[in-house]
């Protein structure tokens, strides 16, 4: 039920640990107006649909199929959302959950930690978010990384995300780290929109680096003071990393990059994603590296489901390999890519088939989700099926009334 791609003896390291052990799911949520822009993403059929996505799922992973949802999910081009996947897991397995709002545009229906950030704005103009709203979330993220480590005796935490139009961001991230992703990012698309995506990122590092030329004060670390404990550092790596977040990342990934980072120093961490979660582990060992932060990197593991780790429009386990390579040259450590095999092709609904013909993939920590299951109860393809159908039979049952 699970294959290890890359790092496969740490992988197994890693796993054999956490077998048998109670998991505690997390989830952050956030927005970038890159979502809204026309065939970005396929989460949502439309711009408007897609500033709903992240809440309706959210308040599905909390509430399941048991009230009438106040944002029901949002109708996709194909498939149906990941969520099912995940609130599967977390139902019948009784597992916590704690939801994070690191920047949304509405607030969902449902008990949230709000950590006081913004949605971003579109990448492409290269100043997305606050650089002060950066630092904040860095800052939440390892107060709150700490605060669920203090109630894991012998655990880990899923660490999950949704954010639409994420993988344009992370393509951004990776990118000014150093990191060569072009057409290895992967989508919600049966095919993905590389071209799409690389337009938008090129067009935001242009942006970044004219006001970095702008303002060179800002980039050497001199002359600007800031009252965060996380400075320009000086002298600066290729880019600083939370100057990067701010001109083309979205408010999730330095969350979860805090988060998994403290999570680290006592607990197993599994970043719940695919090509998100490869630039949030860049994004960490970066931020680690520029600002002495201690972490332990044999804890964290990227869980994904078998449809981004063998996307053929995508090139996941080579995007794995290259962001390991950029972490040793930082004297980091690279990262096992983990993979749920589950299959939907014997699946009696047209909505989980879809996932074999490409669509959807992942989101809202489905793989790591089913990783989880394996882990934690020995689940097998056909529980983990059926169990997701129970959801999608719930919710067609709730929506034909």
């Amino acid at each position: 039920m699970i294959r290890i791609y890359t790092q496969i003896e740490q992988g197994k390291a890693w796993t054999a640990r956490y077998r048998s052990c109670s998991p505690v799911f997390a989830c952050v949520l956030g927005f970038t107006e890159t979502g809204l822009i026309p065939g970005i993403s396929a989460a949502g059929l439309t711009p408007e649909d897609r500033k709903y996505t992240a809440i309706a799922d959210a308040e599905f992973l909390y509430y399941g199929t048991g009230r009438k949802p106040q944002y029901p999910l949002p109708p996709l081009t194909a498939g149906a959302s990941p969520v099912l996947i995940s609130r599967a897991v977390v139902e019948a397995l009784n597992i916590p959950i704690y939801l994070f709002n690191a920047g949304l545009p509405l607030l969902p229906a449902i008990p949230m930690i709000d950590l006081g950030g913004t949605p971003a704005r579109c990448l492409s103009h290269g100043h997305a978010l606050k650089l002060a709203t950066v630092q904040h979330l860095l800052e939440q993220g390892l107060l709150w990384g700490e605060r669920l480590a203090a109630n894991i005796q012998k655990g880990y935490v899923i660490l999950s995300e949704c954010v639409v139009g994420g993988t344009t961001t992370a393509l951004a991230i990776l990118t000014g780290l150093g990191i060569n992703a072009v057409g290895k990012v992967n989508s919600s698309h049966p095919v993905c929109n590389h071209e799409q995506k690389w337009a938008l990122v090129q067009a935001g590092l242009e942006k970044m680096r004219q006001g970095a030329m702008g303002n060179g004060h800002r980039a050497s670390g001199k002359g600007k003071k800031t009252n965060s404990q996380f400075p320009i550092p000086n002298p600066p790596l290729l880019v600083a990393p939370l100057q990067l977040v701010a001109a083309v990342g979205d408010p999730m990934q330095v969350t979860v990059a805090g988060m998994a980072i403290a999570l680290s120093r006592s607990c197993g961490v599994l970043l719940a994603g695919g090509t998100q979660m490869l630039a949030v582990y860049a994004l960490i060992n970066a931020i680690a590296t520029a600002y002495a932060l201690c972490w332990r990197p044999e804890e964290v593991v990227v869980g994904t489901t078998r449809w981004v780790a063998e996307d053929p429009t995508g090139s996941t386990v080579e995007l794995a390999q290259l962001v390991g390579r950029s972490c040793i040259n930082l004297g980091g450590t690279p990262v096992p890519l983990l993979a749920t095999q589950l299959s939907f092709a014997d699946s009696r609904y047209p909505q989980l088939q879809a996932y074999e013909q490409g669509f959807v993939k992942e989101g809202m920590g489905a793989g790591g989700a089913s990783i989880a299951a394996h882990l934690y109860k020995d689940w097998q393809q056909h529980q983990l099926l059926e169990a997701v159908e129970a959801q999608i039979e719930w919710l067609l049952s709730i929506n034909s009334h």
